[in-house]
């Protein structure tokens, strides 16, 4: 019997009686974060835009024998935010963990041919969405007195310049400051706070933009050690590890998921 096994022989999660909200759930990493964290036993509440996905989801989770609720909205409006943190808090009874993942991403453009609402849509949704969750998910691990989990989803492109633009490349630095700001604050009171560096993963984005382009795919790939796009299973599994108790010493860090590339960085 493992030390994942209870005395009846069924497996014991790693997230077993936690309630998790999970934004950006509709697809990729979101998605398979959904399906993961309610595999490792917790109520999953998730968020996006699109209801139909959300609802598709949902039922799956739960055909699947987990518990999962959908709460169509959008991170950028906070009431929507707070719809989805008392939604969590009616229907499972609080909320202990939160994977902050929806973002928005465009090919590189340059600065200089960026329009202001390409900015202001980025940092809206990158930025502004991880404030308007923390914020709102805060006070309700605080109330528990039990403490937390948070993780924001960062990426490489939050630490080097990639073929990104130059408005996600800030907005991605922005999530990082955040992440660290707020570790450092809420600490003592037991809610721990770290951010994903995620390497180039498959996504609607990426299939749409980057696959269909030989010569694009191979610039995103090359600077990976292993050559190759994460699943997104593979980032949800970071997540996971981070709002589970095995991650209880690891709060304030900006956590490498990225094939290798932060390996091969050069410091500074």
């Amino acid at each position: 019997m493992t030390e994942r096994e209870n005395t009846r022989g069924h497996r014991e999660g790693m997230l077993t009686g936690r309630v998790a909200m999970i934004s950006g759930a509709s697809s990729g990493i979101g998605a398979a974060a959904a399906r993961l964290f309610a595999q490792e036993g917790a109520a999953v509440v998730i968020m996006a835009r699109r209801a139909d996905r959300l609802k598709t989801l949902a039922e799956e989770v739960t055909a699947a024998g987990g518990r999962a609720l959908a709460v169509p909205g959008d991170v950028t409006d906070s009431g929507d935010v707070r719809r989805t943190v008392e939604a969590a808090v009616d229907r499972f009874g609080g909320l202990d963990c939160a994977f902050n993942n929806a973002g928005y991403a465009t090919i590189e453009t340059a600065l200089h041919e960026t329009d202001d609402e390409v900015y202001d849509r980025t940092m809206d949704i990158n930025v502004r969405g991880v404030w308007n969750c923390m914020k709102n998910q805060l006070p309700v691990m605080l109330a528990s007195r039990t403490g937390g989990s948070i993780v924001n989803t960062r990426s490489t492109a939050g630490r080097y310049a990639t073929g990104a633009s130059v408005p996600y490349v800030a907005a991605k630095h922005a999530v990082l400051g955040i992440t660290r700001a707020a570790a450092a604050e809420y600490g003592e009171q037991g809610i721990r706070i770290n951010a994903l560096v995620v390497g180039t993963t498959r996504s609607e984005m990426i299939d749409r933009a980057v696959l269909q382009v030989p010569a694009l795919e191979q610039a995103f790939i090359a600077p990976q050690i292993q050559k190759r796009m994460a699943a997104p299973h593979e980032i949800a599994e970071a997540a996971v590890w981070l709002c589970s108790d095995r991650a209880s010493f690891v709060t304030g860090t900006a956590m490498p998921v990225d094939g290798g590339i932060s390996a091969q960085a050069k410091a500074g």
